[in-house]
């Protein structure tokens, strides 16, 4: 079994991971709008941008958002969970007291935010496995549905999907009504977020007369932290259940029901438009054709010393990213998240199981009409490759850096690029 000096794995793991410094000589290039400098990791920067976008549908609020970034430390791996998991238990005890006097408006308000600052208390939790983990999503879910029954203007009921013995959560929201029954739009996240984070989209399509059902499946929100289910490449088998009780619900008009799926999830849905045959519509925001490609792509640009082992001695490449990860603390977070999200026991392992996340042998049987989304900054998608392999109806929409919405899934430009995006269901579907 090969070995790999210490000193070098050091040299590897700190110039490959750490963000770079800035004495470069030479003039300063104009700093992009979405550029922070908040967080020390810019992974982060963009997560706190994330959450600042959800002002704008009353999930968060600017102020406590960059008052709870002020106080995450650089060096203390805990920091991030920390500021955030205070600053939601203090905004729940506000919602709390508001509504014991009776504010109930407050409160549900309160609560909505106070959600979303538990999710954002488990975004980068060093220990994903851990109580403390379910305890922020027990409490994340315990405030989103509180809120749900103090506002009821946001339409939301909560649900339980069945599924393979036990069932999914899930989020209902009902259109009114015609003779013919209305339309349904399906939404559900990718590796990160949560289904609660889509909440923007339900409102969206109530507005539009159009029913929205969002959930999680194995590997997200709700599920993989108090289910403890993994993600699974044969999507259809998460979806299917899902439309299932879509076309069980009354006032649904069961020839009319789309998907959409952001982040990861625009690399799940195409898999499961390819076997799930009762989709009129569905969108992929980013498309991808092969996640695997796009997780491989990371680690080969980050790690191209190390990537050969992979295949020549999986258990040597296995030693070189642990000890990668004692170094650098965003390594050992995400190998350890991605295994505890995908059942993976050791990296060589995990990158096994993303490999066969790989649509490109199944898009060809796809019949919906597909909405394939694209940024002029994205990282993570491949939604030219995916277009290209579709034969079904199809569509392409790319955002550009001119709206400011041309990130991953749009971050921080919600508004513009949700209004665009549901022009394009309302038409279709």
């Amino acid at each position: 079994m090969q070995r790999i000096p210490a000193l070098t794995l050091l040299v590897l793991g700190i110039a490959s991971f750490c963000p770079r410094g800035h004495a470069e000589a030479g003039p300063k290039a104009p700093k992009p709008w979405h550029q922070l400098d908040m967080m020390a990791d810019p992974i982060l920067d963009q997560v706190l941008l994330f959450y600042l976008g959800e002002a704008w549908t009353g999930m968060t609020d600017v102020g406590e958002c960059l008052e709870t970034a002020s106080r995450v430390r650089d060096d203390e791996p805990w920091s991030w969970t920390r500021a955030w998991k205070a600053s939601a238990s203090r905004l729940a005890g506000e919602a709390a007291k508001a509504e014991a006097g009776g504010q109930l408006r407050t409160a549900g308000q309160s609560y909505l935010r106070a959600s979303s600052y538990y999710r954002a208390a488990a975004h980068r939790h060093p220990d994903p496995a851990g109580q403390d983990m379910a305890e922020l999503a027990k409490e994340a879910v315990r405030c989103y549905r509180r809120a749900l029954e103090l506002l009821p203007e946001l339409g939301g009921l909560p649900v339980r999907i069945p599924y393979e013995g036990t069932s999914l959560p899930g989020y209902y929201f009902k259109a009114e009504g015609s003779k013919e029954g209305t339309p349904l739009l399906i939404v559900q996240q990718g590796r990160d977020a949560w289904a609660q984070d889509c909440t923007y989209i339900a409102r969206e399509a109530l507005s539009r007369g159009i029913s929205c059902l969002l959930f999680d499946g194995p590997g997200q929100g709700e599920v993989v932290r108090l289910q403890r289910l993994a993600f699974r490449p044969d999507w259809e088998k998460v979806l299917g259940p899902v439309v299932d009780w879509a076309q069980g619900q009354a006032g649904i008009d069961p020839s009319r029901i789309g998907v959409i799926g952001l982040s990861m999830g625009g690399a799940l849905i195409p898999r499961a438009a390819a076997y799930e045959g009762r989709l009129k519509v569905a969108v992929a925001n980013p498309g991808v054709l092969d996640w695997s490609r796009v997780i491989d792509g990371y680690f080969q640009a980050k790690l191209p010393e190390l990537m050969p082992l992979l295949e020549r001695d999986p258990a040597a490449f296995d030693l070189a990213i642990e000890a990668l990860m004692r170094e650098d603390a965003f390594l050992g977070w995400a190998i350890k998240d991605m295994e505890w999200r995908h059942g993976g026991a050791s990296p060589s392992e995990l990158m096994a199981i993303l490999r066969s996340f790989d649509a490109t042998a199944d898009v060809g049987r796809i019949r919906a009409r597909l909405l394939v989304v694209d940024g002029e900054e994205e990282e993570y998608g491949q939604a030219r490759e995916l277009y290209d392999a579709l034969s079904c109806p199809k569509d392409y929409l790319r955002f550009a850096a001119k709206d400011a919405a041309s990130l991953h899934v749009q971050v921080g430009a919600l508004a513009f690029s949700t209004s665009r995006i549901m022009d394009w269901i309302e038409r279709y579907l």
